[in-house]
């Protein structure tokens, strides 16, 4: 298992991309997971690239976006090349996107069929150049249950399109995360781990909410302190080599950070 953190995870606080990297290298971990409009802001800076976090001993496993499926394809394909520029200045081959912002089950079959078209073409666009798109698991999406993540898959149809496997989000749909797993695993590349203290707390990951300064972060909670049993999750499915991203989006990122990693550091069992 490869663990980085997230840029996102300090996307209201001031920090740099060199504390970043100095932080993780001290804390034994493998990557740092870049925010697209992290990414595109360091666009300014040339010498911050793959190679010079290579010499930290680190690597961008992957640039997550949110790619404007429903707009113009224009639009669309000006988007895929700049996350394409960021993918080759990082060096690395996933960037991350929603499939789609409404649940399946609110979906037409028209929209459905839409979006599939649309993501078909962001996967020949990016897998032309080696790079994979991947879809999370998260609702409000067509990845809001496993069937329907299955489904997209088989739709879609397309050696490019893999999975960005969020736990937390699988449990919320109500499947069984372990299951859940393995039904998918052949189609994973990346998860997100993240925990919540109740399903009463699930709305504090709105997206209204939780990219507002302001907004609450009342029941995120600690890896290994809420509804989801990752102790049983990394004990029973088998992740050597595979990236997890430990997401935080509350308060006081560093502590809580170094603090999930001392745990979860004691499941690694392949190095990069």
């Amino acid at each position: 298992m490869n663990v980085s953190i997230c840029t996102i995870s300090f996307r209201h606080a001031l920090v740099s991309i060199d504390q970043l990297a100095d932080w993780a290298k001290a804390h034994h971990v493998d990557g740092i997971e870049l925010w697209a409009p992290h990414a595109r802001h360091l666009l300014a800076t040339p010498s911050y690239n793959g190679d010079w976090l290579k010499k930290h001993g680190l690597i961008v496993p992957m640039v997550s976006d949110y790619f404007p499926l429903y707009e113009e394809w224009n639009t669309l394909i000006e988007a895929a090349k700049q996350a394409s520029l960021l993918l080759t200045r990082w060096n690395t081959n996933h960037i991350r996107t929603f499939a789609g912002t409404k649940g399946s089950k609110e979906t037409t079959k028209a929209e459905r069929a839409y979006l599939v078209k649309r993501l078909a073409c962001l996967c020949d666009y990016f897998f032309d150049k080696g790079h994979y798109v991947l879809v999370e698991t998260h609702p409000h999406t067509l990845c809001d249950t496993v069937p329907s993540t299955l489904q997209l898959v088989a739709e879609v149809d397309h050696p490019g399109l893999a999975i960005n496997f969020d736990v937390l989000h699988v449990w919320e749909s109500g499947a069984d995360v372990n299951g859940a797993f393995k039904q998918l695993q052949p189609h994973i590349r990346h998860l997100h781990v993240k925990n919540i203290r109740s399903p009463e707390d699930l709305d504090v990951f709105a997206p209204e909410n939780v990219y507002a300064a302001a907004g609450s972060r009342e029941g995120m909670a600690r890896l290994f302190n809420g509804c989801v049993d990752y102790e049983s999750f990394l004990s029973a499915n088998q992740l050597d080599g595979v990236n997890v991203s430990l997401e935080w989006f509350g308060n006081d990122p560093f502590h809580v950070l170094e603090q999930d990693l001392q745990q979860l550091m004691k499941w690694k069992t392949v190095p990069m």
